[in-house]
């Protein structure tokens, strides 16, 4: 899926010091703000998958949440692709 062009310089953006990044405008967050704060994840959907014996084994060999692990990767992939898209 494409996303329409926003008028943002992304690659002169990536490049940037965030030290030059004006934040003049947006306030601090307080003690408030994270009392009342919720977390709200991805929800989840089961799926039956089917892996490499090798690939699986290692990843259970790394112990306990290697399907979040998985999740991870299979997001930064995602995300990786997603960002060459918009370039």
């Amino acid at each position: 899926m494409m996303s329409k062009p926003t008028g943002t310089d992304w690659k002169r953006l990536a490049k940037a010091d965030d030290a030059h990044i004006d934040t003049s405008d947006v306030p601090e967050l307080g003690d408030d703000f994270f009392e009342q704060a919720e977390l709200h994840l991805p929800p989840k959907q089961a799926v039956t998958m089917r892996l490499d014996a090798d690939v699986l084994s290692w990843f259970k060999e790394q112990g306990a949440g290697y399907q979040t692990r998985i999740n991870k990767l299979l997001r930064a992939y995602m995300l990786a692709h997603q960002r060459r898209a918009l370039k």
